[in-house]
């Protein structure tokens, strides 16, 4: 095993996905298990197509994807929780009317663009030969600030989390953090996507999050063995991806499969006992 990564690190592109990918991994995962317990998880398959549309418009107007998918998925994300908050329309009819609309602009602008070829594949599904020196770096910067942000606000996601009301009594501003959840799930998606794709990304999300609910109870534990299973598979997922040439996205995802149901398994058995 450290003979193959040992291998795969003398190619560049190969090694810019592996610092990304263990990056935007952390950052999923931590933030999965607030969006999860709080049953915010459609907003991240939501904003993964929001985040599809914007760097199809970024495509068409010839600009740095990044920078314009930033900004339009973070907007997205507080007008989804605006909206829901206020009452006017269901969550899941707001996360379907602006997933369904997000996509079909997205699909629109890339075939007009340059027609339907490899390039909506690559961001439907992801493409680590997708990602350019601007973008791991400013990938990079922006994972770090999502790590620092969740590790000095912890206290407060930790709370409104687990007991929005209980925290809103206390004085917490409960709204601008909920706010602060989403703008950092946004951004986490929007450096993800270009290597999972959109339909894939919130996969990152959920899945070592559920896993890690299967045997862990206690909040923090549930956190550090999802980053642990997020990074893991990661790791393995390339591996795989770079021995069978399999698609990469697809390749994490399925190892995430595999995590899920074996924590499943072993939840069964300690719940017996």
């Amino acid at each position: 095993m450290f003979n193959l990564f040992a291998e795969m690190i003398t190619y560049p592109f190969i090694m810019r996905a592996l610092i990304v990918g263990t990056l935007v991994s952390l950052c999923a995962a931590l933030l999965g298990v607030s969006l999860v317990l709080k049953r915010y998880s459609m907003i991240g398959d939501c904003l993964s197509h929001v985040a599809f549309g914007a760097m199809a418009i970024a495509l068409v107007l010839g600009t740095a994807p990044l920078t314009v998918g930033i900004p339009i998925v973070v907007l997205s994300a507080f007008m989804i929780l605006r909206l829901s908050e206020n009452g006017k329309m269901k969550g899941d009819a707001v996360i379907a009317l602006i997933s369904s609309s997000a996509l079909a602009i997205g699909v629109m602008s890339i075939s007009i663009k340059s027609g339907m070829n490899t390039d909506i594949c690559n961001y439907m599904f992801g493409s680590i030969l997708a990602m350019s020196h601007s973008d791991v770096h400013l990938s990079i910067i922006l994972s770090i600030i999502v790590l620092i942000l969740f590790v000095i606000f912890y206290n407060k996601i930790f709370a409104v989390t687990f007991d929005e009301s209980f925290a809103k009594a206390t004085g917490t501003n409960t709204e601008l953090y909920n706010m602060l959840i989403a703008a950092l799930t946004s951004i986490t998606i929007v450096i993800g996507m270009r290597m999972m794709g959109a339909l894939l990304i919130s996969s990152l999300i959920i899945f070592p999050t559920l896993s890690s609910m299967r045997v862990c109870k206690r909040f923090k534990t549930v956190i550090i063995s999802s980053a642990i299973i997020s990074t893991l598979c990661f790791f393995l997922g390339m591996g795989v991806s770079y021995i069978f040439s399999t698609p990469t996205g697809s390749s994490i995802v399925c190892l995430n499969i595999i995590v899920f149901l074996t924590m499943f398994s072993i939840g069964k058995i300690i719940e017996k006992r």
